[in-house]
């Protein structure tokens, strides 16, 4: 297995230990189980940044160019309406 298949295995199984500890964390009703539950969230966020900077480094991964500011004001617009009319209901 060649190291660019490995740090992208790595990449993607960290990314679904965050979805998991996030999900963990939404269903949890023990408040000390869910601060471990952050914790290791928070914990692989940090690797998982890690791991993302290594690999672009490495030209490993390639980032999406960067948006147009007007499209992010416009969907920044848009949710942030979805937002105050759930507010208000």
């Amino acid at each position: 297995m060649h190291e660019r298949d490995i740090v992208n295995d790595l990449l993607a199984g960290t990314k679904a230990s965050i979805n998991a500890y996030t999900m963990a964390i939404q269903e949890c009703s023990n408040q000390q189980l869910r601060s471990t539950f952050q914790t290791l969230r928070n914990e692989a966020e940090q690797w998982q940044y890690q791991l993302y900077q290594m690999a672009e480094q490495k030209g490993y991964y390639t980032p999406a160019p960067q948006a147009n500011p007007n499209d992010v004001n416009q969907i920044k617009s848009s949710l942030t309406a979805v937002v105050n009319t759930n507010q208000m209901t």
